[in-house]
């Protein structure tokens, strides 16, 4: 059987544009070859053009590698396929990204402000309370820091739950997941302390906070990252 041409366009070849869906993409093929089979009275070289074009395009990997070095093959409008295709993914790209820029702002900017209102005091609460943790009143002032705490911890995962984070923010988002953790089991173990006065937990407290210090700076550091 001859051999099919190895520059022919697949998108021409199976009669589908360059943004039709893997699923078009598998249907128009099939109607093809069912047509041009030669049962029923195609021939040997359409078919082998057909199933070249096939092998390009049924693979992700494969369909993309040739768009991005595919030649300026026409369409009736004049315009390239691969440079339509192109357009058609930088379009989608610029919709992801600014729906991530969206979660960002929505959810991230509040739940970070919530966080930064029970990390940032910790130190001179704690230094307040280390005058006299037997003092009634320093130790009042400090369950009510924890119980603000807390109150601003349960804002956060209300927020964090309301929308799902978008493609290219997945990582991000589980590294605030994480910090948020952080804060809540630091919270838990301080009160554990207010309520016995064990120093193990005020130890397992505080490092918990220290640990999510450090972790919404390297959060901060990403969001400038993916803000750029």
């Amino acid at each position: 059987m001859a051999a099919a041409e190895p520059t022919a366009d697949p998108y021409r070849v199976l009669g589908v544009s360059p943004t039709a869906s893997g699923a078009e993409i598998k249907a128009a093929y099939r109607a093809l070859v069912k047509q041009h089979h030669p049962d029923a009275g195609g021939d040997d070289r359409t078919i082998l053009a057909l199933n070249a074009a096939w092998e390009v395009l049924r693979d992700a990997d494969r369909r993309r590698r040739y768009d991005l070095t595919a030649p300026t093959s026409l369409d009736p409008a004049g315009a390239s396929f691969s440079v339509k295709r192109a357009r058609a993914q930088s379009t989608r790209s610029a919709a992801t990204d600014a729906v991530l820029q969206q979660w960002l702002q929505q959810v991230y900017a509040p739940i970070d402000r919530l966080l930064a209102q029970v990390i940032n005091p910790f130190p001179a609460q704690l230094k307040a309370l280390s005058a006299d943790p037997y003092d009634d009143t320093l130790m009042e002032s400090f369950c009510a820091f924890l119980e603000q705490g807390q109150a601003r911890i349960d804002k956060v995962e209300l927020i964090y739950r309301s929308q799902v984070c978008p493609p290219g923010g997945q990582a991000f988002a589980l590294d605030l997941y994480h910090c948020l953790s952080l804060v809540n089991d630091a919270l838990t173990e301080l009160e554990r302390y207010t309520m016995g006065y064990v120093d193990s937990y005020l130890h397992d407290g505080r490092e918990l906070l220290k640990q999510a210090r450090l972790r919404r700076q390297s959060l901060q550091s990403q969001r400038r990252e993916l803000a750029g």
